[in-house]
């Protein structure tokens, strides 16, 4: 499988007909066609469903849409780490991040770099555990601040001062918004909106929010981000388990957040491949962290 056949399948996926990726990629219809059919017959499996004007993909043409997008980055990643002159220290660093306060560390690692090396460029992916466990592993993502346990024999870590503890988002007319704290039982017979690597697992979930895991917890709806989930509190939908700091409730009539009793802080870890053979703009990264973390 050759990387520019990828490029041409990744075309036909954007356009979604062939004859706009041809004009796209200046290559003839014939051609293009005849690369999507080598392609499946390559792989043994359908790619593409080809039906009037627009062309859908299949099961099987989605996974390959993603791969091949993380393909091509992780080419586009180590072109430009080879180019990069013994002299200079530039280039990309790809992190990906579950919303927490603690992030700042990472924003004020990024500030300092970016002040001595103008030209390294930090791009942030936000998204929930599951999202930047998946990237890390594929090798797209330099970095990775995510709030569970991980394999250590996989990967190390900079464990982040702890800043964030759990709450619970919730309408400001509600019963529980009058209490100081928020007991497990507070939230037994409550709607509640959860992060979706939460479900992963039910029976911790249950044991650690309600301090009994035969308590069938009411999961009215989940999230990756905390934004959709906060309009959804907003309307009324359910109770939102999250950090806080993350919805500015400040002068907001409508919301307010209430921290669970005696909730530890939460600790956040910036995971990296131990085996991962680190560019110069991703080392000098890790040692500003370390640095930022330390002063701190």
């Amino acid at each position: 499988m050759e990387l520019r056949t990828l490029e041409y399948f990744l075309a036909v996926a954007r356009d979604e007909n062939i004859s706009a990726a041809a004009a796209a990629l200046h290559v003839s219809q014939p051609t293009l066609s005849r690369q999507m059919m080598d392609l499946e017959d390559e792989l043994g499996k359908k790619l593409l469903i080809r039906g009037g004007r627009k062309i859908t993909l299949t099961q099987e043409g989605m996974l390959l849409r993603r791969r091949a997008a993380e393909i091509l980055d992780i080419v586009d990643k180590t072109e430009t780490d080879i180019r990069s002159s013994e002299s200079e220290i530039a280039g990309d660093i790809y992190i990906g991040a579950g919303e927490a306060r603690c992030f700042k560390f990472i924003a004020k690692s990024i500030q300092s770099i970016q002040q001595d090396y103008p030209d390294i460029h930090v791009h942030i992916s936000s998204g929930d555990y599951l999202d930047v466990m998946e990237q890390l592993e594929h090798g797209v993502l330099d970095y990775g601040l995510i709030f569970h346990d991980f394999d250590r024999s996989r990967y190390d870590a900079i464990d982040l001062p702890p800043v964030d503890r759990w709450g619970v988002l919730m309408r400001r007319d509600s019963p529980l918004s009058q209490k100081e704290y928020v007991t497990p039982q507070d939230l037994w017979d409550k709607p509640l909106l959860v992060s979706r690597q939460v479900m992963n697992d039910p029976e911790k979930i249950r044991a650690k929010w309600f301090g009994q895991s035969d308590k069938k917890s009411n999961i009215a709806g989940t999230f990756s981000l905390i934004y959709n989930a906060s309009i959804m509190v907003e309307e009324g939908i359910g109770y939102a388990l999250t950090f806080d700091h993350l919805v500015n409730t400040n002068g907001n009539d409508n919301l307010c957040f209430r921290p669970l009793e005696k909730a530890e802080p939460i600790v956040g870890h910036v995971i990296y491949n131990k085996f991962q053979i680190f560019s110069r703009a991703s080392q000098v990264f890790l040692d500003q962290l370390r640095e930022t973390v330390n002063v701190r």
